[in-house]
């Protein structure tokens, strides 16, 4: 887990020479400069470990041919990015570690991490990438999962539309606390969206004849009530200079399918991740996850650990 040591905030992003890769470090790339902090570049050689007989654990060393390597995928991602954002300062990183590990452990509250969805390992492809599921899960700040769109380029590296999902629970306000400061960035755009399904089948003429007001009313109005407390609780309390439109989109689907049709149009899409903690925190829940899954643009994700939005 990362210390609480004040740092400078920055952008930090995992490559790995692949497309996916380059189309996260654009991303960074490009926010680090909006954001006006630095833009950190790390490459994980995934060393294995090995117990000793003589003493704990110990990581193998790279060979110098990975070494070279993992200087040259470096090099050529400090130059895209110097290229991209002439203004940021880029420091670059080896780490022996797995990625995932390598990214939490240099990551702080305050910083931003970027990673794509998929990488070159033989286990990245599970999911949505096995990089972006731990790191959503367990990261001290929050984490930015980049898809790739044409020409190993995302999809928007803009901020101004962003879609975020709410339910009413903290972890949602938590999440458009996030969603209000990204929009703000680029006096952007916010969609707050919230959906609800229908628990169970129901004769809804059989219930209005009864004398039952129909289900879908209620909760169309429960619906209109918690998106309205929680814009007067989260985005009323904001700044008076932020100039952040707010439009609301409520209806009847599953939360996936919500937020990734609200997301037509948009440039990234917030959600917040409540995760659970030693094995079972590799495990997203199932909107974060769906999301993951099937977002064509970036996905911000606010793991349980991101302090500054407690």
């Amino acid at each position: 887990m990362a210390d609480k040591v004040r740092h400078p905030p920055q952008v930090l992003v995992g490559v790995d020479g692949s497309d996916n890769a380059r189309a996260a470090l654009e991303w960074a790339a490009v926010e680090a400069g909006r954001r006006g902090t630095s833009l950190t570049v790390l490459h994980a050689l995934g060393m294995p470990m090995v117990v000793t007989a003589y003493g704990g654990p110990v990581r193998f060393s790279p060979t110098e041919e990975m070494s070279g390597q993992a200087g040259k995928v470096l090099e050529r991602a400090a130059e895209y990015a110097r290229a991209l954002a002439p203004s940021v300062a880029v420091r670059t990183l080896t780490a022996l570690e797995e990625a995932p590990l390598a990214l939490i452990r240099q990551a702080r509250p305050g910083d931003l991490v970027v990673v794509g969805t998929r990488g070159l390992g033989t286990v990245a492809s599970m999911f949505a990438g096995s990089v972006s599921v731990r790191l959503s899960g367990h990261a001290p700040c929050p984490v930015v999962v980049v898809p790739m769109g044409d020409g190993a380029k995302p999809a928007s590296t803009a901020l101004d539309r962003i879609v975020v999902g709410v339910d009413g629970s903290s972890n949602a306000r938590r999440a458009l606390r996030l969603a209000v400061d990204l929009a703000q960035e680029s006096d952007g755009e916010l969609v707050v969206v919230n959906s609800w399904e229908v628990a169970f089948p129901y004769d809804p003429v059989s219930l209005t004849a009864a004398g039952y007001q129909p289900q879908d009313d209620v909760l169309d109005r429960k619906s209109e009530e918690l998106v309205a407390e929680l814009l007067a609780d989260v985005v009323d309390e904001q700044r008076e200079d932020v100039n952040v439109r707010v439009s609301v989109v409520r209806t009847q689907s599953t939360a996936v399918d919500a937020l990734v049709r609200a997301a037509e149009g948009a440039d990234a899409i917030v959600v917040g991740s409540r995760g659970r903690g030693s094995v079972r925190g590799l495990l997203l829940g199932s909107v974060s996850q769906g999301v993951l899954h099937h977002s064509p643009v970036p996905v911000v994700v606010l793991p349980k650990h991101a302090e500054e939005y407690v």
